[in-house]
């Protein structure tokens, strides 16, 4: 034993060890307890002093991943659903008559193989069985919710100029399908208690991602007065309260939706500018996305942090005089955590091209152009149109073309 545990011997048991020491074969028991007839260690300087206690090497956090994909506009004008239609009737596979994928074959292993994949969900849905109605007060076919669903998407952006074509109800109708679809709604609002709540996607790997987003207008329809909360509007106190909401609830990384800018203009709008500016020099936002120009916009960073400031459309029939209508990007963000926070590890945009006429197709540019499939000069076209307004305002170092 060490010398700080040694106690001094009681009297008898001295007596004991004498007379042992005359003939006792066995020590007996003291009032101290059994007396051990095994010599006594030495005591050293060495074993005086206490091992000092090892600290055990803390083993590291294993780094954790988010694969977040977005995209440009759904804006189902009639012309796109009726070659869905006509492919149903070609191919007899579908949802209830409408056959979505031929046309999105190229993008569906992206939207699938992301951890979190989001679109933008135009305009509202119709009633089953219609009335449709295309531009310029929507109605699309709601079996588009379910093929949303089916494409791997997680969440919708709601919020749109188009949010109420169909008055409350339309918002609340669009709002149950993606529901029924497996799909979190962003941006619209059936109730102030849902308002309140933020929308998390929580991954495979347990990353929470929240997303927030805000539109500029309704197209001059109004709602009724008792339900002003039912759709965001993106101005940035608004659109930084949620966000803070979504971090306060968890969430590990947060992304916000601006859905706003000047019609076919490739150039951000100052309004578009501040508005990033403010969110992203907020600590609750990890990344701005735009939707609702029609044409690809820059991506670039503002306060070191990633802005894309518009998608484009990922499928629309809009008029063949602005042909860049007929271009878009889907963004891929990688984010990286190892244990003190996420942020973005890799950035990549997917060109993409929208076919005229049915049946309508939707090109990923690079991979088409590498198969050597589809309308070879047009898709290089795209390819060249699309870098020139994604690098527009620089600061987009490191960015990749998928």
């Amino acid at each position: 034993m060490s010398a700080q545990h040694a106690r001094p011997r009681h009297p008898l048991v001295v007596v004991a060890l004498a007379t042992c020491l005359y003939g006792c074969a066995v020590a007996q028991p003291t009032a101290t307890g059994p007396v051990s007839t095994a010599p006594a260690p030495s005591v050293s300087a060495a074993s005086a002093t206490p091992t000092p206690t090892q600290t055990p090497t803390p083993t590291p956090t294993p780094a954790r991943t988010a694969t977040l994909v977005m995209n440009g506009d759904l804006l189902w004008h009639n012309t796109v659903y009726w070659s869905a239609q006509s492919e149903a009737k070609r191919t007899g596979k579908g949802i209830d008559g409408f056959d979505f994928d031929p046309m999105f074959a190229d993008l569906k292993p992206v939207i699938s193989g992301a951890d979190v994949a989001i679109c933008q969900e135009e305009v509202p849905f119709a009633p089953k069985g219609g009335p449709y109605q295309g531009y310029p007060v929507f109605a699309a076919p709601p079996q588009i919710a379910a093929w949303i669903g089916s494409m791997g998407y997680d969440a919708c952006t709601t919020d749109s100029n188009h949010s109420i074509d169909q008055g409350f109800t339309g918002l609340v109708r669009t709002a149950t399908f993606l529901d029924q679809a497996g799909v979190k709604h962003v941006g619209t609002f059936t109730s102030p208690e849902e308002r309140a709540k933020p929308v998390i996607v929580t991954t495979g790997a347990g990353v929470k991602v929240g997303i927030v987003g805000g539109t500029y207008s309704l197209n001059g329809l109004v709602l009724p007065k008792d339900k002003q909360w039912a759709v965001s509007f993106w101005d940035a106190p608004n659109l930084l309260a949620q966000a803070h909401a979504a971090r306060q609830a968890g969430a590990d990384i947060v992304v916000v939706q601006m859905h706003g800018g000047n019609e076919y203009q490739v150039k951000p709008t100052a309004e578009q500018e501040q508005l990033a500016k403010a969110l992203t020099a907020s600590p609750d936002v990890d990344l701005v996305f735009g939707e609702h120009v029609h044409v690809v916009q820059p991506i670039t960073k503002v306060n070191g942090k990633w802005v894309v400031y518009g998608m484009g459309n990922l499928v629309a029939q809009q008029l063949e005089t602005q042909p860049r209508t007929y271009e878009g990007i889907t963004v891929r963000f990688t984010f990286t955590s190892a244990g003190s926070g996420f942020s973005v590890s890799k950035a990549e945009y997917i060109p993409t091209l929208i076919t005229h006429g049915d049946p309508i197709r939707v090109y990923s540019v690079v991979s088409s152009l590498a198969a050597g499939k589809g309308p070879t000069a047009r898709l290089q076209q795209a390819r060249t149109a699309v870098a020139t307004s994604v690098n527009l305002l620089g600061k987009a170092d490191g960015l990749i073309e998928a």
